[in-house]
């Protein structure tokens, strides 16, 4: 039986003593206590010999990850379930794990994370320790077991398999004898508890000072840990859907277990290896550094979510600053509008040329791109996100898989080989690098990878210039490298190219360099829509809540206002369209015959004289919900008392379906609601109630459909509610929505 308390985990956990000699230089694995005295220039300098642990080097062999949402929330169309689902909804018929990995496969995905309890609390394995589980639901008559399933359709197409086990249950909170925030003593308690005609062939067992929820999560651990393996990641969520329960989670003990079962197991988020990027919106960071400034010991650090811009800039060490830490990031979001699927017509899926975007940006950005695609309640991948997946795989092989400086000659061979334990150690931090193609080539895209399992991370500032013509070009500027740094700018044909580092923490070690060219199809199509309803479309600028404006009209694009598929016989574009009742509009570019990805857009009812007024009486605030311009908003003041509510007067009666709800960036969410309209203003009928689930962390566009149509002048967001902590309730944009 193993003994362990809480506080010496730490020490093996991130091997701190762990370094290896390169004549005068020393390295250290994943974590290094800075010697007392040393000045920031110091700092900046260890920081450049910090290298990634041998599990976090195995990570990085899979930039690109598949996530796996799939559960009641499937079924129920919720983002966030209550915990008080039926297992009975949990049914699906057509469940092939076999799809799942043959297209995650096909897309270049080599490795897959299955959401095995979210926070609801249903788990989709044969668990010993709550019958809240497929053991209680219809499908295959109680004997299913989604996670086996998994298990070995990942061994059959050769990708590793990890884990999301949501700390959060609130089956567990709103259960009569649940064991979530029950008040239970913390006592000496043995891992895993037994359980009598459920024996385990792995037959360790750990001691830890835990509560009756900390038992039963890590009884849950355990079972996944030792009979679904090899398990290569554990994804911790830190969400906390309905705080104030008390009850608090023994990390250093589940920590030490992982490490003990599952050694080659990555532990994210609330965990000392890799960490969320910031954002569920696919969006990354310009300088991405993955060795972590700690003003604290590692084994007193709770591993906060790090949302800020730049999180291990130099600006970033200071005197405070004790330890540095190896932790990469992950850039994670989802192929849909939301983690589960929720309906096969209204949710979004994003296109081709989305995903590989946040493909190059991402793994081409020194982090993992981690995309979620979840099942439908068939239990497979839907048509549409299965074609996105084959054709994102279909480029990335087509692109990355041809080399063009094949047969080159560089000034420093070891960078052109396929070896990342050779290496261009260069002279001094500022160095160029050289490469002479053996004829002229077209390329737009340049990849630079250094030696970090070696050398660790230390470019900072870098720039390319490309031999056009016989004249010397500069091209594009970057930043960080790291794992992988892909540079991408307008296509030139060129026959050398050269590499300048202009600023480095230690001189630079590159190990890897290669060239390539994207045949880009023609850009998604950008919608804005002003006041006064008029909607303009353009290319070559991506509209944003923050960002938006008229776009490039250069190419052409052909539009529909009825939801078909926009093509060559379709309307072309001239100018801003009116669309009084808006509608659903398609679009895209062709250029040549070539056929961009179709874009579109649901109108509401142009809003134009209307008004707005909210439960404290403001109108001018409100009005702003009702101008076109995201970056203006409404939102309720720190001194207001709720219930929170904001009226629309349409100043005619529609027959309107649903809502379009844009949140506030500064920080006013709603996240709970009910829609109530009238034709007077004085008799109201409460027609929809919904939530915004996940709101903060995905702060798009939402749309939401009423079961039916109504006819309405007035509508009234009412019962507002804040996400969580959040005091204030707000929204940039609103609209009503007529047809469906």
């Amino acid at each position: 039986m193993k003994k362990l308390f809480l506080k010496t985990y730490t020490l093996s956990l991130l091997i701190l003593a762990f370094s290896c000699q390169q004549g005068s230089d020393e390295y250290f694995i994943q974590t290094v206590e800075i010697p007392p005295g040393y000045t920031i220039e110091q700092k900046i300098e260890l920081s450049a010999r910090v290298l990634p642990h041998p599990r976090q080097m195995l990570w990085w062999e899979d930039a690109f990850k598949g996530f796996i949402h799939f559960g009641p929330n499937t079924f129920t169309g919720m983002e966030w379930g209550n915990g008080f689902e039926d297992p009975a909804i949990f049914n699906p018929v057509e469940l092939d794990t076999d799809q799942w990995c043959r297209l995650m496969k096909e897309a270049g995905i080599t490795r897959v994370v299955m959401v095995v309890k979210h926070h609801e609390g249903f788990c989709l394995w044969q668990t010993r320790y709550t019958d809240h589980s497929v053991a209680s639901s219809p499908w295959k008559n109680g004997q299913g077991d989604v996670l086996r399933e998994l298990a070995e359709s990942c061994r059959k197409y050769g990708l590793r398999l990890g884990v999301y086990l949501s700390p959060a249950d609130l089956y567990q909170i709103e259960s009569t004898n649940g064991y979530y925030g029950n008040g239970s003593e913390f006592t000496q308690r043995t891992i895993p508890r037994p359980v009598e005609g459920r024996p385990f062939e792995d037959q360790r067992t750990f001691t830890y000072l835990l509560d009756d929820y900390n038992e039963y999560f890590m009884n849950q651990l355990f079972e996944l840990l030792t009979e679904y393996g090899p398990i290569y990641d554990v994804w911790f969520d830190g969400a906390n859907p309905k705080p104030g329960t008390g009850q608090t989670y023994t990390y250093n003990a589940w920590y030490d277990m992982i490490r003990e079962l599952a050694p080659d197991a990555v532990i994210f988020g609330k965990g000392p290896d890799s960490r969320w990027c910031g954002n569920e919106g696919g969006a990354t960071r310009e300088a991405e550094y993955n060795v972590i400034p700690l003003d604290i010991s590692p084994e007193d650090y709770d591993w906060p979510d790090r949302t800020e811009t730049n999180v291990a800039g130099r600006e970033m060490i200071t005197e405070q600053t004790g330890w540095f830490h190896y932790m990469p990031a992950e850039t994670n979001t989802s192929i849909r509008h939301g983690w589960f699927w929720r309906n096969d017509h209204e949710q979004n899926v994003r296109s081709v040329d989305d995903v590989f975007d946040i493909y190059e940006r991402s793994v081409g950005g020194n982090s993992q791109f981690h995309l979620n695609i979840p099942p439908d309640n068939r239990g497979l991948f839907a048509d549409r996100d299965a074609q996105v997946l084959k054709e994102v795989g279909k480029i990335i092989r087509e692109v990355y898989g041809t080399d063009l400086l094949e047969g080159s000659t560089a000034s420093y061979e070891n960078v052109l080989d396929d070896s990342m334990d050779s290496w261009w150690q260069a002279p001094a931090t500022e160095a160029m690098l050289e490469v002479t193609l053996p004829q002229k080539r077209i390329i737009n895209r340049f990849m630079i990878k250094e030696a970090i399992a070696h050398r660790g991370e230390r470019v900072e500032q870098h720039y390319l210039e490309a031999r056009i013509n016989g004249q010397w070009q500069r091209i594009v500027d970057g930043k960080t490298i790291g794992h992988k740094r892909i540079l991408r700018f307008p296509a030139v044909e060129a026959d050398a190219f050269r590499l300048h580092i202009t600023q480095a923490r230690l001189a630079p070690a590159l190990g890897h360099i290669s060239a390539h060219y994207y045949d880009e199809p023609p850009k998604p199509v950008r919608f804005h829509r002003d006041e006064n309803g008029l909607l303009s479309m353009g290319v070559g600028i991506a509209f944003s809540w923050n960002d938006y404006g008229v776009a490039d009209l250069t190419q052409n694009i052909y539009y529909t206002t009825d939801g078909s598929e926009p093509g060559p016989s379709s309307a072309l574009y001239s100018g801003p369209l009116s669309l009084s009742l808006g509608g659903h509009i398609r679009a895209r570019a062709i250029v040549e015959e070539r056929m961009g990805p179709v874009s579109d857009i649901r109108m509401g009812i142009t809003r134009k004289n209307w008004t707005a007024t909210d439960s404290h009486g403001r109108t001018e605030e409100a009005g702003r919900i009702l101008n076109g311009n995201p970056r203006s908003h409404w939102m309720s003041h720190e001194a207001d008392t709720g219930p929170y509510s904001i009226t629309i007067d349409m100043k005619d009666t529609f027959t309107i379906s649903g809502l379009k709800y844009l949140p506030n960036p500064r920080g006013g969410f709603i996240e709970h609601y009910r829609v109530e309209v009238s034709t007077d203003g004085q008799t109201w009928q409460t027609i929809h109630r919904g939530t915004f689930g996940n709101i903060i962390n995905d702060p798009v566009e939402r749309t939401a459909w009423f079961a039916r149509s109504h006819e309405a002048r007035y509508v009234r967001l009412s019962g507002l509610t804040p996400p969580g902590a959040h005091r204030k309730v707000g929204a940039a944009e609103i609209e009503i929505l007529a047809g469906r």
